[in-house]
């Protein structure tokens, strides 16, 4: 039995990141991969909803302030995209208050800036 949560989505998911980045290598800005991306995501048939606004809260109060995910997969794998040389504690620690404001469990990090390979990274909370 495998314990890692969503662990098939989460295959699909990198997967077609790893087709977006077999097409388009390093080197473009993060809103071209998004944009890949959302068209991969389509054509493989995956679940996900792009630049999703999320609401917050304060002490049980809703913020006006609304995150905005880069893709929300099957209703419970969040996305966040970069396209850096390398991913620092600062891009883990973001993506950890995403899921702890969220509520959900997983997020990917996947970075397309990373050459000569896909760099991601599974975060669970």
């Amino acid at each position: 039995m495998n314990d890692l949560i969503h662990a098939e989505e989460c295959y699909k998911i990198v997967g077609a990141c790893f087709e977006v980045y077999k097409e388009k290598g390093c080197g473009f800005l993060e809103a071209v991969y998004q944009e890949c991306l959302k068209l991969e995501f389509g054509l493989q048939g995956l679940t996900f909803e792009a630049q999703k606004r999320i609401s917050l809260g304060y002490k049980g109060r809703p913020l006006e302030q609304h995150y905005v995910a880069d893709f929300v997969c099957y209703d419970k794998v969040l996305v966040e995209l970069k396209a850096v040389s390398q991913v620092t504690e600062e891009h883990r620690a973001q993506v950890i208050n995403y899921l702890h404001a969220t509520g959900h469990r997983l997020r990917l990090l996947v970075n397309f800036g990373h050459y000569p390979k896909l760099d991601w990274e599974r975060i669970v909370v």
